[in-house]
């Protein structure tokens, strides 16, 4: 037996170095590890609210239950219920109090079938939830934002697998403690925690993708089908995280997350290997105007969908008494109209001009989003999210050095801008002017936005990089 293992062993071993610099094993990983960071990213979505909301009031409640105990000895007058008339008598005096009124019975049933149901008890205290949610949402995407500088350039000099081998790994320890945490301070301290290994993962996939998908049709496809990890994390992590949340507990969905975390980490660390090259120093970068635009275009696109986040489930806690299931469906038509939107524009892009698809989905991201018509507004978000990551690698082809950790940390900063100041934000302006005041304003942003995308339709480029683009394609360098 011990031979046959270490055969079975040997050949795995083989394998592994043999298929390591798969293109397809690659993708693959890059996919697991985008639908891992956003299924997380979304699960707790319909939960926080609803734990949240209901924290504060077992808080409440415990804290109201103290002072009437601690009164009750305090007074010296003992009541006596006399059976004979239903009159009231305390000891210590010498009147009889009446009752009031009898209650209706049906008022009585009624008053605990109130009690019973899901309907929100305090519509003020709902409406406070709104920043809090929207706070601790924010600050996975803020910690990202922070975190995106620092790993973009250290993928240049370690290469991409031992930062995305650290974020599966950071994680797993916020999974984890987003399934034990019973306190609002540990959950946003998992949220944030989440943000490092996020940025970890998101930005070292995306770099390994574009580097192992040199032509740019083929990038173009296969950052289409990642984006397809992305969306199919985003389509299935409310319905997942309220089904479980409110048939299961809290705690089920994420150890599943966890043990997702666990193999995908597994698998990155048997691949595991360096690579280092020298690419264009970030602020070069960040000075682009072209790179700049194209990130505005995937900030101000998903910024919308990050508000209604934490605004939508309290909203619909409190207009519709909705279950704790039902608060993950209502994102299911808007997450499988996204799946829809990356995978057919991740190929038809390049033939439209991706320009063009940017233009085109950033107006209807507007007009949708202040129709508040959440299906079409996450298609079209889609179509300008796998637009706009390929032209992130095709810019650094073009005018910079073709390595590409720097230029995805800048898309993935921009992603996090509109998932930090989107509920950062959103939940402090539907809590004073309302939800479809928020959702207008954010249209009126993305519509004035979208001119802006008619620049990268043939973006200016290095003149040695422009005839070896030439001398390497079938086609001429137009837009893409």
């Amino acid at each position: 037996m011990g031979v046959l293992d270490a055969l079975r062993q040997f050949r795995l071993i083989q394998w592994l170095r043999e298929e390591r610099q798969s293109r397809k094993l690659i993708l693959f990983i890059v996919f697991v590890a985008l639908l891992l960071d956003n299924m997380l990213l979304t699960v707790v979505v319909p939960i926080i609210p609803s734990y949240l909301y209901n924290l504060d009031e077992s808080a409440d409640v415990a804290l109201r239950n103290d002072s009437l105990s601690q009164k009750g000895p305090e007074g010296s007058f003992h009541t006596i219920v006399s059976l004979y008339d239903n009159s009231i008598r305390l000891s210590s005096s010498n009147f009889t109090t009446r009752p009031a009124d009898p209650v209706p019975p049906t008022l009585v049933v009624t008053k605990l079938q109130q009690n019973s149901s899901d309907c929100p008890q305090s519509s003020s205290r709902l409406l406070n939830e709104n920043v809090k949610v929207g706070m601790l949402f924010a600050s996975k995407a803020t910690v990202q934002l922070v975190t995106n500088p620092f790993i973009g350039p250290l993928t240049n000099r370690i290469g991409y697998q031992l930062p995305i081998f650290a974020g599966f790994c950071i994680m797993f320890l916020s999974t984890i403690m987003f399934a034990f945490s019973s306190s609002y301070t540990l959950l946003f301290l998992a949220r944030s925690l989440q943000g490092v290994g996020s940025s970890c993962s998101s930005v070292a996939g995306m770099g390994m993708l574009a580097s192992v998908y040199t032509d740019d049709e083929e990038r173009g496809h296969a950052i289409g089908i990642a984006l397809g990890g992305l969306a199919l994390g985003v389509l299935v992590g409310p319905p997942f995280g309220s089904v479980m949340y409110d048939f299961v507990g809290k705690t089920a969905p994420f150890l599943i997350l966890a043990f997702l975390a666990v193999f995908d980490g597994g698998t990155v660390f048997l691949l595991f290997f360096f690579q280092s090259q020298k690419g264009t120093p970030l602020l070069t970068l960040m000075k682009d105007p072209y790179i700049l635009i194209a990130a505005g275009a995937i900030c101000f696109g998903n910024m919308a969908i990050a508000m209604m986040e934490p605004t939508l489930p309290i909203w619909m806690m409190e207009t519709m008494c909705t279950r704790k299931w039902q608060l993950g469906i209502a994102f299911l038509p808007a997450s499988i109209s996204y799946l829809i939107g990356t995978n057919i524009f991740g190929t038809l892009a390049h033939k439209m001009g991706r320009w063009l698809c940017a233009l085109i989905g950033m107006v209807l991201v507007g007009f949708s989003v202040i129709c508040v018509i959440s299906h079409v507004m996450s298609c079209v978000a889609g179509m300008v999210d796998s637009s706009m990551m390929p032209i992130m690698g095709y810019l650094v082809d073009l005018r910079h050095i073709s390595v590409y950790g720097s230029v995805y940390a800048i898309a993935d900063v921009a992603f996090c801008m509109g998932f930090a100041l989107g509920p950062s934000i959103g939940g402090s302006i539907a809590e004073n002017i309302g939800f479809p005041w928020l959702m207008t304003i954010i249209g009126i942003v993305d519509i004035f936005f979208a001119p802006l995308c008619i620049f990268l339709r043939n973006p200016p480029g290095q003149e040695e990089k422009i005839v070896n683009w030439r001398e390497n394609s079938d086609k001429p360098c137009v837009s893409r």
